[in-house]
């Protein structure tokens, strides 16, 4: 899994699931909105996941963001 996709390839190659992604490029720089990326994890849990954002290794997302209910928000500063 080293080929960049764009953020609708990933939707669609990986749908309804939590995927770990590095080398990530946002839309006009914003930190949020993802151009592509690179994903390194599909077979993780959102725990697994958040560890390994929180270590600062990836960024997680979800991959059908309207199928899932968010508490909160995490927010690292490097």
């Amino acid at each position: 899994m080293t080929e960049r996709l764009t953020w609708q390839e990933i939707q669609t190659q990986y749908p309804d699931q939590w995927v770990g992604l590095v080398e990530v490029k946002y839309l006009n720089d914003d930190g949020v909105s993802i151009e592509s990326a690179v994903v390194k994890y599909t077979d993780l849990s959102k725990g697994e996941l958040t560890k390994r954002m929180l270590d600062g290794e990836i960024i997680s997302r979800y991959t059908t963001p309207d199928n899932v209910f968010q508490m909160g928000m995490v927010e690292v500063h490097g």
